[in-house]
């Protein structure tokens, strides 16, 4: 990875302070992160970065497969699904696809008739259209558990799950649930997470291609 290209800088003052910044967060969370891989380790400090909580170096895991399917995955070009708008309008400079279902019109049909959240839906709609790639939660937990049965059951081509839904509801037992499976993935420990911390993941692997 080029230096210069740390959190998307590309001018002199944005690289000055990324340096900086990257400097500062080695500074709080080095001991944390000294066993990691190289990219392991760009993946927390960024997700450091977009959060300003250096308390993400204890909360992050990655199961030891995840780094290697994702990339994988990625050099591929597979699709990205991600569960809401934001979170897709978040990565950026991927020469593949991300796709994100939420306001498609079969997923609202499919959320109504089974009672369950578009979220869900959402992966239910990609898993029938011939998706292959990685999932990429920072939202909503219903994605991920959705997303794990799918898998489960041999009707979605996942490769990876990036699951770091944020809330007191389902998001700690979703993660909980996808850190003990057998699916690469990434998490956060708790509560915590968000669009923030999923961007930083996903990025981070991109820009490690």
């Amino acid at each position: 990875m080029k230096n210069q290209m740390f959190m998307g800088a590309s001018t002199k003052q944005g690289y000055d302070i990324a340096t900086k910044s990257r400097e500062i967060i080695r500074g709080l969370i080095g001991d944390d992160i000294k066993d990691l891989a190289p990219i392991e380790r760009d993946i927390v400090e960024r997700i450091v970065h977009s959060t300003a909580d250096p308390e993400y170096a204890k909360l992050v895991h990655m199961s030891a497969d995840f780094v290697e399917a994702a990339m994988t995955s990625l050099r591929n070009k597979e699709t990205i699904l991600t569960d809401i708008n934001m979170v897709k309008y978040g990565i950026t400079q991927y020469e593949g696809e991300v796709e994100c279902f939420i306001k498609n019109e079969e997923v609202k049909k499919i959320a109504k008739e089974n009672q369950i959240t578009r979220a869900a839906a959402a992966m239910r709609y990609a898993a029938r259209n011939d998706f292959e790639g990685i999932v990429v939660s920072g939202n909503a937990p219903t994605a991920v558990f959705e997303a794990m049965d799918l898998y489960e059951k041999g009707e979605m081509n996942l490769k990876a799950i990036v699951g770091v839904p944020v809330g007191f509801v389902g998001a700690a037992d979703s993660k909980e649930a996808l850190r003990n499976s057998n699916i690469p993935n990434i998490i956060v420990e708790g509560p915590k997470g968000g669009t923030p911390i999923a961007v930083a993941c996903v990025n981070s692997l991109i820009q490690n291609l």
